[in-house]
């Protein structure tokens, strides 16, 4: 590297541990309401037998002669505990104890049976018995809460609930999930029974809130909701509308000896999880239910800086991975791999046709065989885990081989323009460092893995320090257990031949200056990287909120997936760039982009074993 290479290169690794330095700090203040709130990682062995992972939030002078309500929160189907913080960050501002769990087969719990779903109320039931226990909770003010498919443990809960010997809930609150309207014979019934109950019904659900006739076709759209009789059921404590009961309303609290409320926001399924209206929502019904021991208006919320820093950390993590992975180039172990990369040229007309014209065909390869791929059965058998396999992580296995369908295709394009096209023109892939030979290789094997194995470990570092990690919404770094090293194995070598696929296709055959300028090229190659899951997002949603459908055929969970990999696509791109440009070694941006897109993967989602 240049000597000014160098100097910048210390700033950026400064800048990046200066990032996560604020971002673990900040968000840590804000989680404990300025260290008002201590934070506890919990992990017991449960009454179902299953170990369980959560975070315990509890306010400072709670105690067994000042006790307060507890509310248990968890996350969706292929998220984790952490995904909770707009709730637990605002619940334990105004004075509740909190529990936010990883359902089992996610975060650090035990993996979910495949043949019991419902197990301990998918591990929500199993917290509520523990919080039960605790001296400081109110034991008549427990609640649960959970969006999406916490939602539905949130209901497996209440059934375990009513069939023990003493009650403990007192109080539920649903997001992003149907409540039960009906019993096993198909009559409307009020499992809640006495308990406050709420939901959030977003009016452009992928999944949730339709009616359906005999064959299983939607009858009526999520927006049009309230007026369903499911919806009115619920509103009526389980009166079929058929039978009379009040025409009520969206948006209003019936107080009818227990609470009933459905909040009907204009937002999509995984939005709320980061909406303030679905927080304040929340908010709303648990000072309604069980009064705030800290009363504070439901519109005056803090969680948007927890997630803005945790944000910032996401940035000094890929920033770490760059300057870190320079830094090692200089040291005697790697020194071998640093040099200056070819001098990067500007194109012909001829050469920017092949360009286009690649880029054009690898943007629907991606699109066509994301639908495609989402369409088979096989591939769906295996995403959601319907039958036994090796693949665990049905959803990372989905993206994972979508991942190499498109390295597979990365891998013709190149060989077809080479041999018709840049053969011809002088092109020299030994030069540009496609064929490295064994002894660099394996260098850019150790330092990917030094790499990466230092970045995580500043994430394990904030995590014991002061639990935080890294992420915005749907995007997350945060540690793990080691058995996930074992699992991400599984779905490695996939990862692989997607992204040096695509280190190899950005660094050597299509990089060249636009106007004389390399980083428009970079910034080109990042936005076609992305191009077609932008694509399909655009295309999904705006088809939703036109219709109040979405594109008949392309389920939501395939658009919901989409929103991290359009993340993750673009700023690879820019990692292996970078990361070429001090090496000549397009191998060394793909080995870290997999690893740590691995990780990332397997450590968000679920885990089910048969």
């Amino acid at each position: 590297m240049k000597p000014t290479l160098i100097r910048r290169n210390g700033f950026w690794l400064a800048l990046s541990l200066v990032l996560m330095a604020m971002s673990s700090i900040v968000s840590s203040a804000v989680q404990t309401s300025g260290y008002a709130v201590s934070v506890k990682d919990m992990n017991w062995e449960t009454a179902s037998g299953q170990s369980m992972s959560a975070l315990l939030y509890k306010p400072n002078g709670v105690s067994a002669d000042d006790q307060a309500p507890a509310i248990v929160v968890s996350h969706g189907w292929w998220n984790n505990k952490e995904m909770q913080d707009a709730n637990y960050v605002e619940l334990a501002r105004r004075g509740y104890v909190v529990v936010s769990i990883d359902m089992y087969g996610h975060g650090d719990s035990d993996y979910l049976p495949a043949t019991n779903l419902e197990l301990g109320g998918t591990g929500m039931y199993d917290a509520v018995k523990l919080v039960a226990d605790l001296p400081y909770v109110d034991p008549d003010k427990i609640g649960v809460s959970g969006h999406s498919n916490g939602a539905r443990a949130a209901n497996f809960s209440v059934a375990l609930d009513n069939e023990a010997d003493e009650q403990l809930i007192d109080a539920v609150f649903l997001v992003d999930n149907d409540p039960v309207y009906v019993d096993a014979d198909g009559a409307y019934t009020n499992i809640y029974g006495d308990r406050d109950t709420g939901l959030v019904a977003d009016q452009y659900d992928e999944f949730f809130f339709r009616s359906y006739d005999a064959d299983g076709v939607a009858l009526t759209a999520p927006r049009d909701y309230i007026g369903t009789p499911n919806a009115q059921s619920f509103l009526n404590h389980g009166v079929d509308p058929a039978d009379g009961g009040e025409v009520r309303e969206a948006n209003t609290l019936y107080d009818d000896d227990s609470l009933r409320v459905v909040y009907t926001p204009a937002q999509t399924h995984p939005w709320g999880t980061i909406s303030k209206q679905t927080v304040s929502d929340q908010l709303e019904f648990w000072e309604a239910s069980f009064g705030a021991p800290e009363p504070i208006d439901s519109g005056s919320q803090i969680w948007q800086v927890k997630e803005a820093f945790t944000a910032l950390g996401l940035i000094g993590f890929m920033i770490f991975l760059l300057a870190f992975a320079r830094a090692l180039l200089k040291t005697r172990a790697f020194a071998e791999l640093r040099t200056d990369a070819v001098p990067v040229a500007a194109n012909t007309r001829r050469g920017l046709g092949w360009f286009w014209g690649g880029m054009i065909v690898s943007a629907v390869v991606s699109g066509v065989s994301y639908v495609a791929l989402s369409q088979a059965p096989w591939i769906n058998s295996i995403a959601f885990n319907a039958a036994p396999t090796p693949f665990t992580q049905g959803a990372t296995f989905f993206i994972a081989f979508w991942a190499a369908v498109n390295g597979v295709a990365a891998i013709a394009i190149m060989v077809i323009s080479y041999l018709l096209f840049g053969r011809k023109n002088g092109v020299k892939v030994r030069e540009l460092g496609l064929l490295p030979g064994g002894r660099k290789l394996l260098k850019s094997v150790g330092l990917a893995a030094v790499t990466v194995a230092a970045a995580f470990g500043l994430v394990f570092l904030s995590d014991w320090l002061l639990h935080t990690d890294y992420r915005f919404w749907v995007v997350a770094v945060k540690d793990f257990e080691p058995d996930k090293l074992w699992v991400a194995l599984l779905y490695l070598p996939f990862f692989l031949v997607y992204f040096v696929a695509n280190s190899v296709a950005v660094n050597v055959f299509n990089r060249f200056t636009f106007r004389g300028r390399e980083w428009v090229n970079t910034a080109v190659l990042a936005l076609v990287n992305a191009s077609a899951p932008i694509v399909l997002v655009v295309a999904q949603y705006t088809t939703f909120f036109i219709t109040g459908e979405t594109i008949p055929g392309f389920g939501g969970i395939f658009s919901i997936w989409l929103f991290p990999v359009i993340v993750i696509l673009a700023a690879t791109a820019v990692l292996s760039r970078k990361l070429y440009r001090v090496t000549g070694n397009p191998y060394v941006g793909g080995f870290i982009s997999a690893a740590v897109v691995t990780l990332v993967s397997v450590t968000n989602t679920l885990t089910v074993t048969y």
